[in-house]
């Protein structure tokens, strides 16, 4: 039996020393596992509430919920669900500086890159609010004597996501909104690092009147994950992380029968040619390394100098980077917050030291700033490595912190190949005035989403989210007309009015004509 915890009014979700509970069949429900994990304040470095971890049958319950909300939400007319996105986009929009406050308070976002997620994440729930045209099927009136032929498209039924970190508001959106303007009952999985944001907005999708158990999150860690990967009423996964993380997602859920969609890890490569402009190549590359920390999965990691732009344009970033403000979320002056935990900060200054064992050479430092040396808060300052080969550990990993690293290549040719061995390929960019280069380079690049003069390509969400290679297990991106796709099935149907005494019996093979 699950217990029903304290009403959000009574305590705010994300209140110091408050525990984060589940939210399942349209209520917030207390664990009752006994596990839970801790929730850092990354700018004091300090455990500000704890989450609770759901059990195998705690997950279950929330399928129970998902799976029982089903036959009526899927039954509901496309202008009623049309009409609750409508009002899931408004209190969206309505309360996004709550929404920034959670991923501040739990990620360490500053309130500008916070705000910046739940925008982009508003423009996924905007798409879904098109439903009625995204469903809309094919027909084709006498393929035959008095037979027409048409397709629909339908839901799948219980459907999950497995969202990151990074984005604790903006990646759930690219999932359920789809998911649920298609008809089908959703599953949130949040990480465990920051996860207040999904339960608020559990909260605000049942003040937008969608039905109880639509919309659901479960806490925790492997667990819950493993639970989800195989249970037998969840029809598809949808999973943001790590490329060794997706490739078990990936490899877990089709075993059980599953539709699965499962990006992974990227290290995002910005071209800049000979002929780039200094200084709009490196305001770019800046602000691509280094917003949020480092922890995007299309922030720049690598900058490919070609040829003799290499030094100037080392020289115009590093210039840049002493200008950037580093701070908490609640200095209004701040640019840049503190990584999510202490474990994962040291895990990015490692890098810094194995650089310099392995030859390059660290331009900029961010052991060096003031916050890393005397602050609680896992604090690190922007680094810039220059001098960087394919075979340092700086390169081939993909670091996910405020470390840049410079690679420097002799032709477009070798910045083509450096590109296209790399075993990601989630996003790219190419600085150029050449548009002939440009063209080129889109035509020849091996990765999902490129870049042109633009540093994170990130598409609009009336196209789809997605790489190649190791970045993506499954055939279909996320979000967009291919997040339609994933959460839905099409259905063929044949159809003939006959006329009375019409019919005959013919043991023939059908034939149109």
């Amino acid at each position: 039996m699950t217990q029903v915890a304290e009403p959000i009014t009574d305590r705010p979700v994300g209140a110091t020393g408050a525990t984060v509970p589940h939210w399942i069949g349209g209520r917030r429900v207390a664990g009752t596992s006994g596990r839970r994990g801790p929730v850092f304040d990354p700018a004091r470095g300090t455990i500000a509430r704890e989450v609770d971890f759901a059990s195998v049958e705690e997950v279950d319950a929330a399928v129970a919920a998902a799976s029982a909300a089903f036959p009526a939400w899927r039954a509901t007319s496309l202008s009623k669900r049309t009409e609750i996105m409508f009002r899931i986009r408004n209190l969206v929009d309505a309360h996004r500086r709550e929404i920034a406050a959670h991923m501040t308070a739990e990620h360490g976002k500053v309130p500008s890159d916070a705000l910046g997620e739940v925008a982009r994440g508003l423009e996924n729930l905007e798409f879904a609010c098109g439903v009625p045209h995204l469903l809309k099927g094919g027909y084709s009136e006498q393929v035959s004597g008095g037979v027409d032929v048409y397709q629909i498209r339908q839901p799948l039924g219980v459907v999950a996501g497995i969202t990151p970190f990074n984005f604790p508001a903006m990646v759930p959106m690219w999932m359920f909104a789809n998911a649920i303007a298609c008809g089908n009952t959703f599953i949130l999985k949040p990480s465990e690092k920051d996860p207040s944001a999904g339960i608020y907005l559990g909260e605000l999708l049942a003040e937008a009147g969608v039905p109880d158990g639509v919309f659901n999150v479960v806490n925790g860690d492997k667990v819950a994950v493993d639970r989800i990967l195989e249970h037998p009423h969840i029809a598809a996964v949808s999973f943001v992380g790590s490329t060794p993380i997706a490739k078990y997602i990936y490899e877990t859920g089709t075993r059980h029968g599953k539709r699965v969609q499962a990006l992974g890890g990227a290290k995002n490569h910005m071209v800049v040619l000979p002929d780039a402009d200094i200084d709009m190549a490196a305001d770019a590359a800046v602000s691509a390394a280094y917003g949020s920390s480092g922890e995007r999965c299309m922030a720049v990691a690598t900058v490919v100098a070609v040829g003799a732009v290499a030094d100037p344009l080392v020289e115009a970033i590093g210039k840049r980077l002493p200008k950037i403000s580093i701070g908490p979320g609640s200095d209004p002056d701040a640019e840049m917050g503190p990584l999510v935990t202490g474990q994962h900060r040291d895990k990015v200054v490692s890098y810094l030291d194995s650089a310099v064992a392995q030859g390059a050479e660290v331009v900029a430092d961010g052991r060096n700033h003031e916050l890393f040396k005397g602050s609680d808060g896992f604090f690190l300052g922007v680094s810039l490595i220059d001098k960087v080969t394919p075979e340092m550990d700086c390169y081939r990993d993909e670091i996910f912190g405020p470390v840049l690293t410079v690679t420097r290549v002799g032709t477009y040719d070798d910045a083509l190949k450096l590109v296209n061995e790399n075993p990601y390929g989630n996003g790219t960019a190419i600085f150029t005035r050449d548009g002939g280069a440009a063209r080129q380079y889109q035509f020849d690049v091996n990765v999902g989403m490129v870049g042109i003069n633009v540093p994170i390509p990130v598409p609009v969400a009336y196209y789809s989210f997605g790489g190649w290679k190791g970045s993506l297990f499954g055939d279909l991106h996320m979000y967009g007309p291919e997040g339609i796709q994933f959460y839905t099935r099409g259905k063929v149907v044949t159809s003939r009015w006959p006329d009375p005494g019409t019919s005959k019996v013919d043991l023939g093979f059908p034939r149109t004509r």
